[in-house]
């Protein structure tokens, strides 16, 4: 004679229609497989798991930023990347050669001459951070190459550290900051394009984060003064973008790095937003001051005349 045994076991709290000979261990209550999670020790049930979770602090990244499941694959810096190389292909489409890409249409229309801007073309400020110039030193498009392989060895660190959204914004403020020294101190009719303001400004950010983390300063420190000394000593590089990124890049990072975690969030964002106030009114009080307002005939010529 077979007995059947389920009638003696009891039903799962969340499913009444299933016996179960399985517990909590945590609250003692029946709970079915499906209803149950693998924990230190035995298993849990869900509601438990759900109620234990409450009560654990977030990890979060140097940042502040909550740091969750699959949060160290990188996705901004690729992004970055792959929008330099598109726009630099597409230039060098339009002009027919890799290393003249600075006569396209699309570089002519966004690369930062200071003295176009009081004209209001303000746009330049942001997409010369996109554009590369294809003949460098006579040497092919190795602008474009060196300032992606920066971008990827530093970025990919700073990235995980601040998280995605920080990452952008000090990358973007950054970018500004490296413009904005352009338009105050540089030639009004000088050609500057290149993402070396950014990254510069990453420089400036990963020296924060290492300081705040208390590690070992020297190696990105003689990194950073390799690359001023070549700002330097090399022709053609825009001094003023790279040390207008980095002090900007720096500057947001602690902004980020050392906000009270009391109100972590709040003081960010307002530290964010006053550090493009400053860099917006710079602009707009040079671009009001200039005294001088130009326009591009060619890639290689311009007007200006006195306003």
């Amino acid at each position: 004679m077979s007995v059947n045994r389920q009638q003696d076991l009891p039903a799962c709290v969340r499913h009444p229609d299933r016996p179960t000979g399985l517990r909590c261990v945590r609250c003692d209550r029946p709970a079915c497989p499906d209803c149950l999670r693998e924990a230190s020790v035995g298993y849990q049930c869900v509601d438990c798991v759900a109620e234990g979770s409450k009560t654990v602090r977030p990890a979060r990244n140097t940042g502040g930023a909550r740091t969750r499941p699959g949060a160290r694959s990188l996705v901004v810096v690729p992004a970055l990347i792959g929008i330099n190389v598109l726009v630099f292909v597409l230039t060098a489409v339009q002009a027919g050669s890799i290393t003249e890409n600075q006569r396209s249409e699309l570089f002519m229309q966004g690369t930062l001459i200071p003295g176009t801007v009081p004209a209001g073309e303000f746009w330049r400020l942001l997409t010369s951070g996109f554009l590369h110039f294809g003949n460098y030193g006579g040497y092919g498009p190795v602008h474009l190459a060196f300032n992606m392989f920066a971008l990827w060895v530093i970025g990919r660190d700073l990235e995980v550290a601040l998280g995605r959204v920080r990452f952008l914004v000090v990358y973007l403020l950054s970018l500004l900051g490296g413009s904005a020294a352009v338009m105050l101190f540089g030639d009004p009719m000088g050609s500057v394009a290149g993402a070396s303001g950014a990254i510069y400004g990453l420089f400036g950010g990963i020296a924060v984060v290492v300081f705040r983390a208390k590690l070992n300063p020297a190696p990105v420190l003689t990194l950073l003064g390799i690359n001023i000394f070549l700002s330097v000593a090399l022709p053609g590089i825009s001094l003023l973008g790279h040390l207008g990124g980095l002090v900007i890049g720096a500057l947001a990072t602690a902004a980020l790095v050392y906000a009270p975690r009391r109100h972590l969030v709040r003081f960010q964002t307002i530290a964010c937003a006053a550090i493009t106030v400053l860099l917006v009114v710079s602009i707009v009080t040079s671009a009001a001051t200039m005294g001088v307002h130009c326009e591009l005939t060619s890639f290689d010529q311009g007007i200006c005349y006195e306003v």
